[in-house]
């Protein structure tokens, strides 16, 4: 008889999906994925990286935070990327997103955990989206999942 695999639960596919799409990441220190989901159907992914059309960090080899030693969260100004979020937000439909789920998931370049929690910014946009919800996992590997307001 055949061994049965257990099935994940919602939360770790999603989460397991987000972190497929971060593989097209073009960021050098982290890649990071999203997706949005909407009654257990994906309405969007994005994945870090510079706009449409501009060089990406990975083809010119230089991270610009990374060489000036900005520690993570700081200075965003100075990334070309677009963040997981944001490019999940800007390619899926408004009224697809309303009360969605948000799944983002990290990686660091050493290929640990990186926290998905999102940024303020990202933060912001997500309620103006009208995100319900965002589950994103810890470097501890636990998993977080609340209201974007409510992320501090």
């Amino acid at each position: 008889m055949a061994e049965v695999q257990e099935r994940p639960e919602w939360n770790e596919y999603f989460l397991d999906i987000a972190r497929a799409v971060g593989r097209r990441s073009t960021c050098l220190r982290r890649k990071y994925g999203a997706i949005i989901v909407k009654d257990k159907i994906i309405v969007s992914t994005g994945y870090n990286g510079a706009p449409r059309g501009e060089e990406n960090c990975i083809d010119t080899g230089v991270c610009e935070r990374q060489r000036l030693n900005v520690p993570p969260g700081e200075k965003y100004e100075l990334c070309v990327a677009v963040h997981a979020e944001q490019n999940a937000l800007i390619n899926g439909d408004p009224e697809k997103m309303e009360g969605a789920t948000a799944f983002v998931y990290g990686v660091n370049a050493d290929g640990t955990l990186a926290s998905g929690k999102p940024c303020l910014l990202c933060r912001r946009m997500l309620r103006n989206a009208r995100i319900a919800k965002v589950v994103y996992p810890n470097p501890d590997g636990t998993i977080t999942e609340i209201a974007p307001r409510d992320i501090e």
